[in-house]
């Protein structure tokens, strides 16, 4: 399998007191908090390509672009959608959207990442 533009994945959750801009430190609102939006995103981003990588192999993030556009509740849930856009030999380009069960438009962004071989990744730490 190679890696194509194309690949999706999603990633549903529920918004938990623990995701919370209070909680998480980045802002005194009990809403989503804009790390967490971004964390669920990079989680939809690895889910779509893990399959298709190969033994050895791992995506690490470089580049964020994240517009969080309206506010999600405790108790709301929000669909996060990851498409990979663009391949650029390891550079890996993706397109985010999140939206919530009423149909806002929660978040929007790219993600890039970049293909690695794990074990040689951890061997420069």
């Amino acid at each position: 399998m190679t890696l194509a533009p194309g690949l999706r994945s999603e990633v549903l959750i529920m918004v938990e007191r623990e995701d919370t801009a209070i909680r998480v430190g980045s802002g005194d609102v009990p809403v989503l908090g804009t790390p967490r939006l971004l964390s669920f995103a990079e989680g939809a981003t690895v889910k779509a390509v893990q399959h298709y990588l190969a033994p050895g192999q791992t995506s690490v993030g470089t580049k964020v672009h994240l517009e969080h556009i309206a506010p999600s509740p405790v108790g709301m849930h929000v669909e996060i959608a990851a498409e990979l856009t663009e391949v650029d030999g390891r550079r890996l380009v993706f397109s985010i959207m999140a939206v919530d069960k009423r149909g806002v438009l929660v978040g929007t962004g790219t993600i890039e990442r970049v293909v690695v071989d794990r074990e040689r990744f951890l061997s420069r730490l």
